[in-house]
């Protein structure tokens, strides 16, 4: 009997599931694996229309004024051919058979993010089966009344100044799903909950006051000591936290939140073994931002860290060896399609890099600078940033890139090394807001379980605005000579 329950369950399941991809099959919104093959299949067109060309490199640095335009087959019999893999120097065109294999390659390369965003998931599984998350939110809510307009600014200002000192990011991973959860409770999508996080994070890489993450790279690129320049770049956080904190408040209210809504929140005293789950978290996201900092904890360690803590979050919540693992891959069923997504991602660039045409639209931005005197050649920086970093996502990875070619075009152009910095800067996290190539973005949309085209219809508007602001604030720091 037992088995033939099972079995029923397991039918009504699938229908269900079945019943979901026939409804996700009929909406309106276009799936983000559809819009992240296009853009790899962009990334292919690419290979066969753009030269190819390379930088030489001092390790990882480029040096410039090195960059050679290199032969290449550009016949259309490479649409179909086997990747080639021998290291003769030729530049090759990536077909259809080359761009299907970075897939795996990519998931491969991204196999550290992806397994940390699952064990992540799962661990969120666990914390949802114990029922702490929802009482310790009701519990919050009840105390500032339900009020965003006090919660909102509050919540911003910790998360942002946690990441423009420290550099935190994936850290605040923990956080989303108990933020989007938050955001339901009071009758709100969960993207507000979302945004609530990713946009004070990226405000505080907007202008890393003291992120070592880009600063310590950077800034010794420009003959800069780390983290000088702290001053001004505060100011700056400061312009953009306020814009940022009265974009979400409006859209907060537009979603129909008013602070005189009737609530009810339960004035019930948590269990004991609730409140011990919840300390068990916030002590584990303590030690966390402690020893990541630390220790410079890299994908694995930290999944590592996520699956001990899952192991004592379920000791906590009273579940049982089968309950805690089962919830533990229900949660991590949810964010499976995004993992996928990170693989997607990640292939992009391996497109471009096999294709040997990565080096070639870097200097095609750096050309489009100019001589157009300092403002003019500080702009063309800053936009020379937002188009790369589409192609490399990774904060560091783009310093090391383009930092040794802006540093001496800066010098002939009247733009000091602080200015030259800040573009980077500007550029590098504005793009990373909204870039379906990033895999922190991604990460941070798979814990929310928002799809990518409803966030960048969402976050579009504060996109251009923070741009209009960086271009206004890069002005400010040319004529002050910053």
């Amino acid at each position: 009997m037992a088995l033939k329950t099972d079995l029923h369950q397991d039918n009504e399941a699938s229908k269900e599931e079945l019943e979901a991809i026939k409804a996700a099959a009929k909406s309106k919104t276009t799936n983000p694996i559809i819009i992240l093959m296009g853009i790899l299949l962009l990334a292919m067109v690419l290979t066969f229309v753009i030269d190819s060309g390379s930088f030489e490199r001092d390790g990882n640095l480029v040096i410039p004024g090195s960059y050679e335009t290199l032969e290449k087959d550009r016949s259309l019999s490479n649409l179909f051919a086997t990747p080639a893999h021998e290291s003769d120097g030729a530049a090759r065109p990536v077909g259809l058979v080359g761009t299907l294999m970075a897939i795996p390659l990519g998931l491969e390369r991204g196999s550290g993010l992806i397994f940390m965003v699952l064990i992540i998931g799962g661990m969120f599984g666990i914390l949802t089966r114990t029922g702490a998350i929802d009482a310790g939110l009701e519990r919050l809510l009840a105390v500032f009344r339900g009020n965003l307009f006090v919660l909102v600014p509050g919540l911003m200002i910790v998360f942002s100044a946690g990441s423009t000192f420290l550099g935190l990011a994936s850290e605040y991973l923990l956080i989303i799903p108990i933020m989007a959860a938050m955001a339901e409770r009071l009758g709100l999508s969960r993207v507000i909950g979302l945004a609530i996080v990713t946009v004070a994070v990226k405000i505080g890489y907007l202008t890393s006051v003291t992120n070592p993450v880009p600063l310590t790279i950077a800034q010794p690129l420009v003959g800069l000591q780390i983290f000088s320049g702290a001053g001004m770049r505060f100011a700056f956080y400061l312009v953009f936290l306020v814009v940022g904190i009265a974009f979400m408040l409006v859209m907060v209210r537009r979603e129909g939140f008013r602070r005189d809504q009737a609530v009810e929140f339960s004035a019930e005293k948590l269990s004991w073994r609730q409140v011990a789950v919840l300390v068990a978290l916030v002590a584990g996201v303590a030690v966390l931002v402690i020893a990541s900092n630390r220790w410079h904890w890299d994908h694995e360690a930290l999944s590592a860290y996520y699956i001990g803590l899952s192991i004592i979050l379920a000791l906590a919540g009273g579940l049982g060896a089968n309950e805690g693992a089962e919830a533990f891959v229900f949660g991590m069923k949810k964010v499976l399609m995004a993992s996928i997504l990170i693989g997607v991602a990640m292939a992009v660039s391996i497109v471009l890099a096999e294709g040997r045409v990565l080096d070639t639209v870097v200097y095609s931005l750096t050309n489009m600078i100019g001589e157009g005197g300092a403002l003019v050649a500080a702009q063309g920086m800053f936009v020379s940033q937002l188009f790369l970093d589409f192609l490399i996502p990774s904060t560091s990875g783009q310093a090391a890139v383009s930092m040794p070619i802006l540093g001496p075009i800066g010098q002939l152009s009247g733009v000091s090394q602080q200015t030259t910095v800040l573009a980077f800067l500007f550029g590098n996290g504005l793009t990373n807001m909204i870039t379906p190539t990033s895999g922190t973005l991604l990460a941070y949309l798979a814990t929310a379980q928002v799809g990518w085209g409803r966030w960048a219809k969402f976050i579009f508007p504060l996109w251009l605005i923070f741009s209009l602001i960086a271009m206004a604030l890069l002005v400010v720091a040319v004529e002050m000579n910053f």
